[in-house]
């Protein structure tokens, strides 16, 4: 799939340039440095990348902090307790998100880098030239090869009137000096969710608006459940929609948009974009090099992370593919270690791990039930309410489900979805499983701590050829 693109190799400085500076780049470079390659890692704008500055670790400190306000709030639901927390100050809880950033760049990525006298931290936009050299901010930077890992950022909707309301995104809504009263946040998918559970459970009032429903890759039963507790807590979900225009009034921002025919007409004061993810690919001259793009100007790369131009790789969300932190310093490790070795080793996300951090967290890996039948192979499934699993009985909490899906014909376990308060720290027990080849027969013979949130694997493993209700406390 490559293109020859020569480099002129008198007077090579570094053995790797990698583009971009967040934690794809740091693991590509990192990679390459302990193999004794002199590397120059070329970072644009605040160094640490997406999830350190304005994904993973901001959001996911929010939603702990809005965690203990829920947690207070319905503590009644043990007899003999009562509590109650509110937002007493947010500019301080803002304050406080941004401490820890701030924090972590300093140890995980400024502090790093003088730990390794090989890497050179080069400022600068990077451009590549039609030899499939690279300049930086004009400047020629001579390598052999070269890792592409420069991320994503928010996508944009086009729709009518956008561009002329005050609209955030999630990096600006977790940025703001006030709370909103109100808040519109457009996508159902993951980071939409997170979102709008964090404002309300604040104290701001929450409608989702989607076009396609809440998280629609997971399981239906998932999905589904998950708009029920959301409904709960006075998150509003409109889903089905066709969007037709924005319009900002009075401090106030409407978005006007049909379903099934009728006119729906959403207003809040504030609106909130969490429509994807879109490849940071725009300012790299990819074409002058011959790097080939996707319809959604992700850089196409092979199993081994290489681009069609020959010694360019590429890693991460700038690919477009499986937008996770750990995939993409898995798959920068992978594109430092061939490019440096020659080596062939292969992609692999076919036991991936995902986790959406709502409240119940939403869990999965492997293939869903659709996943598996449009590859051909005849299903089988259980699904068990968490109101059988003894851990959300004694925490009073039974809000989820656990559904596994399997091979009819040989009980091999395929895929595993979990939603509950505790299920992103059950389902690397599934993924094990599912990277042992091991059938639910295997899952459900398991020994598996009493109370624990990961015991309803074990449950949701019998539960294909029994009735778990019927069964003794830990029985087999």
């Amino acid at each position: 799939m490559t293109t020859s693109c020569n480099r002129n190799d008198e007077n090579e400085t570094y053995d790797l340039a990698v583009i971009g500076a967040g934690s794809a780049g740091f693991s590509a470079a990192i990679t390459a440095a302990e193999e004794g390659a002199r590397v120059a890692l070329i970072g644009h704008g605040t160094i640490g990348g997406t999830c350190l500055n304005v994904g993973c670790v901001p959001s996911k400190a929010m939603i702990r902090a809005m965690e203990t306000i829920h947690h207070a709030n319905t503590a009644g639901r043990f007899e003999g307790v009562e509590a109650g927390a509110k937002v007493t100050d947010w500019s301080a809880v803002i304050r406080q998100k941004q401490a820890l950033v701030d924090e972590l760049r300093i140890a995980k990525y400024i502090d790093v880098l003088p730990n390794y006298n090989n890497i050179a931290y080069l400022e600068g936009v990077a451009q590549f030239q039609s030899n499939g050299s690279i300049i930086v901010d004009g400047t020629p930077i001579k390598a052999n090869k070269v890792v592409i890992a420069t991320g994503s950022r928010p996508h944009i909707p086009d729709i009518d009137g956008l561009a002329d309301v005050d609209w955030l995104d999630s990096t600006s809504a977790l940025e703001l000096q006030s709370l909103p009263s109100s808040l519109i946040v457009m996508g159902g998918g993951y980071i939409g969710v997170e979102m709008a559970q964090i404002f309300a459970r604040a104290g701001t009032k929450v409608t989702i608006v989607s076009r396609r429903g809440l998280l629609p890759e997971a399981e239906p039963e998932v999905s589904s459940a998950l708009q029920q507790y959301f409904a709960a807590e006075g998150i509003e979900v409109l889903s089905g929609l066709s969007y037709q225009r924005i319009s900002s009034k009075n401090n106030q921002v409407s978005l006007f948009a049909s379903k099934d025919d009728k006119s729906i007409e959403v207003t809040s004061e504030k609106l909130l974009l969490a429509t994807g993810r879109i490849p940071n690919t725009e300012n790299l001259a990819l074409a002058v090099a011959g790097i080939k793009t996707d319809a959604h100007n992700g850089i196409i790369v092979d199993a081994q992370m290489r681009t069609s131009c020959d010694g360019v790789y590429a890693a991460g969300d700038v690919t477009g593919r499986d937008q996770f932190v750990y995939m993409a310093a898995y798959g920068a490790k992978l594109a430092a270690q061939n490019a440096m070795n020659g080596n062939s080793l292969s992609y692999d996300s076919s036991i991936m791990p995902a986790v959406v951090f709502s409240d119940p967290q939403v869990a999965s890996v492997g293939l869903t039930e659709a996943q598996a039948k449009s590859q051909g192979i005849t299903t089988t499934t259980s699904i068990l309410p968490l109101d059988l699993v003894p851990r959300a009985l004694a925490a009073r909490d039974t809000r989820g489900l656990i559904k596994l899906v399997a091979d009819k014909s040989n009980k091999k376990l395929l895929g595993a979805h979990i939603i509950a308060p505790e299920g992103a720290d059950s389902i690397q027990t599934a993924a094990m499983a599912l990277k042992a080849g091991m059938t639910y027969e295997d899952l459900g013979a398991m020994i598996f701590p009493y109370l624990t949130t990961v015991e309803g694997l074990k449950l949701a493993a019998q539960t294909f050829e029994k009735d778990v209700s019927k069964l003794s406390c830990c029985a087999g």
